[in-house]
This record gives C-alpha cells, sequence and structure tokens, in this order.
C-alpha cells in the first residue's frame, strides 16, 4: 500500500525485473538520525538513471553503500541478480562499482598519471613501469579530452581538470556501474560537454550509471529516468523524463512549489561601496577596473580560467596585486593578508569550500564561530563558550543547516549544508563586501533559493554582494549588473535588461 506525504505518492519499494542494480529496502541510521529509509532502487544495464533531491534527501548516502562505506542495517543490494555484501570499497571496485564523488579524492603531490592509475601502477617485478604508466595516462587523457602533461603534479591542475581526472581515474578501473556525483559542478561547458559524450559512449556499452544532479537542464539532456529522493525516502521514479514538467519535478524534490527559483528583487542602489582601480596580479593579464555600489548585485560570469576566482582573491588580500588599488568606501586600502580584508569588511565564501572554506574535522559551532569570536572572547586565548554555543544555535536555525548539533563535524555534511555554515560565519561578522564564488555549486534546487534571498536580504540593508558564477541562468536571475570575464581581462558590462545569455556568451568566448 502507497503511502503520501505533502500530497507526494511514495513509491513502493520493490525491485525491477531486468535491472543490473536492484536494491531492496536499504536502510541506514547514524546517531539522531536515518540517512535512508527502506530505499529501493533499480538501475537498467545502458540507461543514464537520473537521482534528484535536496541537500541531505540521502542521495550521497546512497552512493557510499554502493561503494561499501556505509554499511546498511537493512536491505540488500544485488547485481545482475547476484546479492552482494560489501565490507570494504576494495570489494566495491572489484565487483565492478565506481564512484565519482563531487568532492575530489585526488592525492595533489603526485602526478597525474599516478593519480589516474593509483592502487593499480603498472610495474615489472615491483618497481613502476613509468613509460607504460605514462603511455596509459596518455590514452586517458586523450579519451577525456584533456590536453595534460600526464608528469603534471595534480596539485597544478585547475579545478575542473581535477574533476576530469577524477572521472578519468574510475573509468580505467572498467566498472560495469558508474555513479557520477554532480560531475560537471567544476567543469567548463567544453569539459561538460566531452564528460556527456563519454557517458554517451558508456550507456551504449550497456554500463548502469547513475548521474546525481542539481541541474534540471542535464535531467533532461542526459537522462533515460530520474528518481526523486527526500528525507531519506524514495519519493517516486519516473520512468521518461519526456513530458516530465520542471514544476513537478521541483515539487516532488522539495515537497513544495518554486515558481521563480531567483525570485529577484529590485532595489535602488547607493554609493560606490568598492572599487578596483588598474588592479593587476596572478591570473590577470591586464589591469582590471571595476566597482559595485551599495545594495547591488553585481555578477562576475566567465569560462573557466577567466580569472575571476583570482580577481575575488586579490580583492580579499588571499594574493597580492603587483598594480593597481582597491578603494572601500571612497578610502584606499591595501590588505596583505585575508584577516586584514575581514576586519575591513570584506569576506570570501571560496569556490573550493572544502579546500579553502572549511576546516573539515572541526565542529558546526568552531567553523561557524572561527571570524567572529575574536569580537567576545574575554581574553586573546580564552573562548566564551556560552556565547559562541548561543551564536551556532541562532544560525543552525536561522538558514536551517542539517546538522544533529553545532558539535557535529562539519565535514560529515552535506556540501549544502557546508555553504550555509560559511554564509553564517561571515553574517555573524561586521562584513559591507561579500564576495560570493560559485556560492550555489552542488546545491539543491531549494536551497539555492534560501541563499538567494538571503543575498537580497543582504543587498537590501545596504550590503555589497560580487557574486561569481558559471551558471548563466544564475548570474542573469540574480545580478542587478553583470560583468563578463575573459582571459584574464574584463570583456564588457551589461546592465540585467540587456543581459541575455547570448550577449554574454559572445563577450565570454575566445576569439
Amino acid at each position: 500500500m502507497d503511502t503520501t506525504t505533502d500530497d507526494v505518492t511514495l513509491a513502493p519499494a520493490h525491485g525491477e525485473r531486468g535491472a543490473y542494480l536492484a536494491l531492496d529496502g536499504i536502510t541506514v541510521s547514524f546517531p539522531g538520525v536515518r540517512a535512508l529509509d527502506g530505499v529501493s532502487l533499480a538501475v537498467r544495464a545502458g540507461e543514464v538513471h537520473g537521482l534528484m533531491g535536496e541537500n541531505g534527501a540521502g542521495k550521497s548516502t546512497l552512493l557510499k553503500v554502493l561503494s561499501g562505506v556505509n554499511k546498511p542495517q537493512a536491505g540488500t543490494l544485488k547485481l545482475d541478480g547476484v546479492e552482494q555484501r560489501f565490507a570494504t570499497t576494495r570489494e566495491a571496485i572489484a565487483a565492478g562499482i565506481a564512484i565519482i564523488y563531487q568532492e575530489l579524492h585526488l592525492v595533489p603531490e603526485l602526478t597525474v598519471a599516478e593519480n589516474l592509475m593509483l592502487g593499480q601502477l603498472p610495474n615489472r617485478a615491483g618497481v613502476l613501469d613509468e613509460r607504460a604508466l605514462v603511455k596509459r595516462a596518455m590514452a586517458e587523457l586523450e579519451r577525456l579530452g584533456e590536453r595534460i602533461d600526464p608528469r603534471t603534479p595534480v596539485k597544478n591542475l585547475s579545478i575542473g581538470q581535477r574533476q576530469m581526472i577524477e572521472i578519468g581515474k574510475a573509468l580505467m578501473r572498467d566498472a560495469r556501474v558508474i555513479a557520477f556525483d554532480e560531475p560537471t559542478s567544476s567543469l567548463s561547458a567544453r569539459e561538460t560537454k566531452q564528460l556527456f559524450r563519454i557517458i554517451d559512449a558508456l550507456r551504449a556499452d550497456g554500463r548502469a550509471i547513475i548521474y546525481v544532479t542539481h541541474r534540471m537542464d542535464e535531467v533532461y539532456e542526459l537522462c533515460d529516468r530520474v528518481t526523486v529522493f527526500r528525507d531519506g525516502r524514495r519519493i517516486e521514479t519516473f520512468d521518461s523524463v519526456a513530458g516530465l514538467s520542471r514544476d513537478r519535478l521541483i515539487a516532488c524534490m522539495v515537497g513544495r512549489s518554486i515558481a521563480d527559483v531567483y525570485g529577484y528583487r529590485s532595489r535602488e542602489a547607493g554609493d560606490v561601496m568598492i572599487e578596483a582601480k588598474g588592479l593587476l596580479g596572478p591570473g590577470l593579464s591586464e589591469p582590471v577596473s571595476f566597482s559595485a555600489r551599495r545594495g547591488e548585485i553585481v555578477g562576475f560570469f566567465g569560462l573557466v580560467g577567466a580569472g575571476r576566482s583570482e580577481l575575488m582573491k586579490l580583492l580579499y588580500g588571499a594574493t597580492k596585486a603587483s598594480e593597481g588599488q582597491v578603494e572601500l568606501k571612497g578610502k584606499r586600502v591595501s590588505f596583505s593578508s585575508p584577516r586584514d580584508a575581514v576586519r575591513a569588511g570584506i569576506a570570501l565564501c571560496p569556490e573550493d569550500r572544502k579546500q579553502e572554506g572549511i576546516v573539515a574535522i572541526a565542529s558546526v559551532a568552531d567553523n561557524l564561530n572561527i571570524s567572529a569570536r575574536r569580537h567576545f572572547s574575554p581574553a586573546r586565548f580564552l573562548l566564551d563558550a556560552r556565547r559562541e554555543r548561543a551564536l551556532a544555535q541562532e544560525y543552525i536555525a536561522k538558514l536551517a543547516i542539517k546538522t544533529r548539533s553545532g558539535e557535529t563535524a562539519i565535514g560529515t555534511l552535506s556540501g549544502g549544508n557546508q555553504q550555509k555554515v560559511i554564509l553564517s560565519r561571515w553574517l555573524a561578522e561586521r562584513i559591507d563586501v561579500f564576495l560570493m564564488d560559485e556560492p550555489t555549486r552542488g546545491i539543491d534546487v531549494g536551497a539555492r533559493a534560501e541563499i538567494y534571498n538571503l543575498l537580497y536580504e543582504l543587498a537590501e540593508a545596504g550590503r555589497t554582494v560580487i557574486l561569481v558564477s558559471s551558471d548563466l541562468a544564475e548570474v542573469i536571475g540574480v545580478s542587478d549588473r553583470i560583468i563578463v570575464m575573459k582571459e584574464g581581462r574584463i570583456a564588457g558590462a551589461l546592465p540585467k535588461a540587456q543581459a541575455t545569455p547570448d550577449e554574454l556568451i559572445k563577450l565570454a568566448l575566445p576569439r
């Protein structure tokens, strides 16, 4: 018998004839949280099966069950009709399962070739066969469409290139079940097209593919079927995306209708808050000049490598400018470190939140308080635990952060909830300029709407928001004005009324 929640019918738990991968009644519980509640999912050989849901819906937990990281308390997992129980990730890999996580698992100090073949390095009598290693790596890089020297250390690559190496690493294991977790969140348009070609080839070869994404355009372009998760349960599986409305899909995901995810609200801009004059530094090819006003949301758009993130780091004092200056509220400022920028009223939410935005092993409360605690610590080496707990509880409630408590390690939270903690950190500070570098990367549609609303509230309170985004619809939907960067310089700027996708792409594309 079916049950219902929020007027959405919950799909009955059962297997599916002809499925290569079949999960039935999978339940995973952690202290105080049921991450998966009797979930069933069937994926056929030769199909791309989309998996959607808000952050915390259980998608990542399901992938960890597949990979042998999480052990279910109930339920079965079958591959080609044979029940499997994985005690380790090695057993899952040996069974033909590959998981490509959104958060990368590469060794920065090793080369591209070594990362691609980690765990299966070619050798002769126990000695690394470097020639064979490089040859096989070059063949995989060619399949990925990446022109990278396989001897390059991974730490020297862009985030998009690292994501492609992570994908290549999984593909080289010749898996029969491949799960992609937000694979395009860091990829350029060219890399995304190449990835889709690879997935099409894998589908034609009869692989069973799970594709986790928050981007609806990708679901409609790539997926054969789509399953929606919410609150640890499978809500519904749609046997075809053809004719499936976006409104229906969104309502299934969030349990409510979101008519306009961007919800743009216009406002009057005030005086110039921040201005860059002839700024030049790492990642920029020409001096950059622009300004942003009080109450304004200024979008920065461009392709991967355009210099947007590098410009944000210059404004934030994370890298040093070789030329030019920055003015804040009409006064010249110079930052020797991000600490100086924060104290002056500028904060950055970085693109790579895992490496640059959080201390993964520390608690939610510690990550949230890490900057603001200096305002209420009674002495340099003493902490006011009571005030820190109160501040953490306030923002956990205000931003609806899904966590068991403020003491939970932030590394265990979903990407969207980690982003909310980073935002809370700066909301608890005295910040005038918010530099938001890909703030909704890997975040579901419901959480995106909440973050957009927060950005509007900041602007309406007289703060300045600079939004860096590779998502055309997002940068157009949220920004009052859009600046386009190309090859380390500003290629042009357009007001909202003139910022069409065609015009922005024309400015962004190399000649």
